[in-house]
């Protein structure tokens, strides 16, 4: 835990590679000290097709899933470091967001708890 799932424009790859991006989020979600080494899942997809206020400029979202339980000063942290470290390597890009939704522990279930 956490999963983080980084929505983009295909323009933003010709910019940056994917690799690097994911790289980028992971680290700045680690920085946090919120979650323990090994546990931050990030992967990327993104869109050829889209329509962002009626336009086609480049964008990135990051949807943060956490397990419940942090407070809104680290769900806000967490948020701006990521967006703020995106912000910094890919000034380019401006449409630059993210949001956290929260796992519930009595209905979360995974393959090692089966």
């Amino acid at each position: 835990m956490p999963h983080l799932v980084i929505h983009c424009s295909d323009g933003v790859l010709n910019i940056k590679k994917a690799e690097d991006i994911i790289q980028l989020v992971h680290d700045s979600a680690e920085s946090t000290d919120l979650f323990d080494k090994g546990d931050i899942k990030v992967r990327i997809q993104s869109f050829t097709h889209y329509n962002i206020g009626n336009s086609q400029d480049n964008f990135i979202h990051v949807f943060g899933n956490i397990m419940e339980g942090r407070t809104d000063v680290q769900k806000r942290m967490l948020s701006h470091k990521i967006v703020s470290a995106i912000k910094n390597s890919l000034n380019e890009v401006p449409i630059i967001s993210m949001n956290i939704r929260e796992f519930e522990k009595a209905t979360y279930c995974n393959r090692g708890m089966v």
